[in-house]
């Protein structure tokens, strides 16, 4: 079972004193079967009392203020981490879809999780589950078939799309990078309503080609019935393996930003993100993004901007 150090800073710069910033963190494991942590370190800008609780989809969440004026603000996690996806770990490609109703019908979590969102482009979803011939296929066949089809017909391009990019661009750009394939996949289980749901984490498959190693990385959950929870990653086009590190589950990205929070000044805030692999054969990747914020006024006293990692530093 491979071992992995995870090294991931976020650090926000301000061009003036801040004060009052009040932060949300998921950068802790999502507690499962499929993942041993053997150490997790979590350093602050002045070491402030972390109060720490779960979340309403099961994910370990941290809250923390830091009142004092401030121009800096650093997150850093160091985490070893094991993964043991069993060898015997077989989804099960027999259920089909009454098997699905009859296991989702009196759940209000999968059914809530099986809502597809409404967008202007759904027309163009419906085309692509066509496309598909989701009724010729049992449900663990046809989510395989939905993350080839992204792999193969979404070009993963940095870059053109944002945080605040939608499902609707994405359908009409077919790019962008792994956030925005989990989105569009979403949409297209949802719509076919096979429960199913966001996950972020990290990727590290070891210069074995996949993409968004060293950076953040996103995939998508869908409910196989007779079976659980199956991972699957469009970006690559592969059922989650032992490479992904999973730390936080949501029906979307907002409920899996690893930092996001608030604070009071009228000050233009530096945004960089930092992140490394290290793997027991020795090789360490690492990736450094710096990303462009949104310019503020200066003139103003006491505003409230939000300082949101998670809703300005898109996963790759």
């Amino acid at each position: 079972m491979p071992i992995f150090n995870i090294h991931h800073i976020t650090k926000y710069e301000y061009e003036r004193l801040v004060k009052e910033s009040s932060n949300e963190i998921k950068i802790y494991p999502f507690a499962c079967n499929e993942q041993e942590v053997l150490l997790h370190e979590i350093n602050i800008t002045n070491n402030p009392d972390v109060q720490v609780f779960t979340d309403y989809w099961g994910n370990k969440t941290g809250l923390f203020n830091v009142l004092p004026p401030h121009k800096e603000l650093v997150v850093e996690s160091k985490l070893i981490i094991r993964t043991t996806l069993s060898a015997q770990h077989k989804i099960n490609f027999y259920s089909g879809w009454k098997d699905l109703e009859n296991e989702v019908n009196d759940n209000l979590h999968l059914l809530e999780l099986a809502t597809a969102d409404f967008i202007k482009s759904q027309e163009k979803i419906n085309e692509i589950i066509q496309a598909l011939q989701a009724g010729n296929k049992t449900i663990a066949g046809i989510v395989e078939a939905c993350g080839e089809y992204i792999f193969k017909q979404f070009k993963y391009i940095k870059g053109i799309t944002s945080v605040e990019t939608t499902v609707d661009e994405i359908v009409e750009v077919r790019a962008g990078v792994c956030q925005d394939f989990a989105h569009v996949m979403l949409q297209i289980l949802r719509t076919l309503k096979i429960p199913s749901r966001y996950v972020s984490g990290y990727i590290c498959p070891n210069k074995n080609g996949m993409r968004g190693e060293g950076a953040t990385h996103a995939w998508v959950e869908a409910y196989i019935p007779g079976f659980g929870w199956a991972g699957i990653d469009p970006t690559n086009n592969v059922w989650v393996t032992n490479n992904h590190v999973k730390l936080a589950v949501g029906k979307n990205f907002n409920d899996c930003s690893p930092v996001k929070g608030t604070f009071k000044g009228p000050a233009r805030q530096k945004l960089s993100v930092y992140v490394s692999i290290g793997y027991e054969n020795g090789h360490v990747f690492e990736e450094m993004n710096n990303v462009q914020m949104q310019s503020l006024p200066t003139d103003k006293e006491e505003l409230l901007i939000d300082e949101g990692f998670g809703q300005q530093q898109q996963q790759q």
